[in-house]
């Protein structure tokens, strides 16, 4: 099951490890912000909510060194990318297959960093216009099934000024009654 807790917030500290505050979350509170978390056993179960949440398209991601050429600087740069603050104008959904990394989902509500570890058999949907970002854990892998309603959106909105007034970041703040 998605492991979750509140971000320590210590920037000393690779961000690839644990970060964990000593403060669990609870999945009712992810629930108020949208998220879904859940462990799925088997890919029939991925299937069966693929339809009916009516995800068309879907595509597989390994996520390692070796995805660049066992090169730790090429790894960490894509990371750095990753790890910045930023929402998606479509929701995110995740299945990890096999490896762990975490999503960082920035509690609305109260401004802290929730970490959300996934470790194979765990889906995670992150709703579209809540700010988020991610890393890999320290094994550095990751195999990631990726569901979509329609085509890939990969376009990655940084957190600014503009962000806080685009349309999908006022409908996600209306969704939770914020």
């Amino acid at each position: 099951m998605v492991e979750a807790y509140v971000h320590d917030n210590d920037n000393k500290i690779d961000f690839r490890e644990p970060h964990n505050s000593g403060v669990a979350v609870s999945l009712e509170r992810l629930a108020k912000l949208g998220i879904v978390a859940k462990y799925l056993e088997k890919i029939d179960d991925v299937e069966l909510l693929a339809k009916e949440r009516n995800y068309k398209n879907r595509d597989t991601v390994k996520l390692s060194k070796k995805t660049f050429n066992n090169d730790e600087t090429l790894l960490l740069n894509q990371l750095n990318i990753f790890y910045q603050e930023h929402l998606h104008e479509d929701e995110e959904i995740r299945y990890c297959i096999e490896g762990s990394g975490y999503f960082d989902i920035k509690d609305t509500f109260t401004n802290e960093w929730i970490r959300c570890k996934v470790s194979p058999g765990d889906l995670l949907i992150v709703p579209a216009g809540i700010y988020h970002r991610f890393t890999l854990t320290t094994d550095n892998f990751i195999k990631a099934l990726r569901l979509f309603k329609d085509e890939p959106k990969w376009q990655a909105h940084n957190k600014s000024g503009d962000t806080d007034q685009m349309s999908v970041r006022k409908q996600y703040l209306e969704s939770i009654g914020n």
